[in-house]
């Protein structure tokens, strides 16, 4: 609970998201900037719900694409053979590399899911001023953060396979339409967590508390 811990906008002060500097409430009128670095200031990132809950929807959209069009295709003397990322986990765990798959479906399939849900409670509860388990949301924020750069396992695999397979007409992989939309969704989620404030996890406990924006 919020109740006993007031945040910075209770007190009538704000911090610099660049260089951590510590200032009172912005004078009233005019954008303020950080006197130590420049940077425009705001008690909350603007509109902060609005534009996660906008990448996450383009995320979702693109996901589907992303999991069933084939990320790669590989040519050889014997032919050409399309690959999904589906696909390919099947295929690994049929042929024993059961490890592979599994760190594949992890990276791949459940982080990307796991990541958007994640995110969404965060932005539902945020628009709610919700105080349930804020706590519990503020590590759930710091997870997101930790592990979401894994999710660009796939398509570190399929540029290395196209940079290193290419032996003229012997062997070669070509990058198809489901790695663009997995790497948009990547991207997406990214975006979305890096629009989210985790400050909105702790909504000010006094009504009459003014924050710090500008004009």
């Amino acid at each position: 609970m919020n109740e006993g811990y007031p945040v910075a906008t209770d007190l009538g002060i704000t911090t610099c998201e660049i260089c951590g500097l510590v200032l009172a409430s912005a004078p009233a009128g005019g954008r303020w900037r950080c006197p130590r670095c420049r940077h425009e200031l705001h008690a909350r990132k603007p509109h902060s719900v609005q534009r996660t809950a906008a990448w996450l929807a383009t995320a979702a959209v693109l996901y589907l694409p992303a999991n069933l069009l084939p990320v790669m295709t590989t040519n050889s003397v014997l032919g050409s053979e399309s690959h999904t990322i589906v696909g390919g986990i099947i295929e690994l765990w049929a042929t024993g590399s059961r490890e592979l798959a599994l760190i594949v479906f992890i990276a791949s399939i459940a982080v990307p899911v796991l990541k958007i849900a994640a995110l969404a409670l965060l932005a539902i509860t945020a628009h709610r001023r919700s105080l349930w388990r804020q706590r519990e949301r503020a590590g759930l924020y710091r997870l997101v953060e930790t592990v979401g750069h894994w999710s660009m396992l796939d398509v570190f695999v399929v540029v290395l396979l196209v940079g290193m397979v290419h032996f003229g007409v012997l062997a070669s992989v070509e990058p198809e339409a489901g790695l663009l939309a997995f790497g948009a969704v990547v991207v997406a989620t990214m975006l979305a967590s890096a629009s989210f404030d985790p400050r909105l996890i702790w909504p000010p406990t006094r009504s009459a508390a003014k924050p710090a924006t500008h004009g």
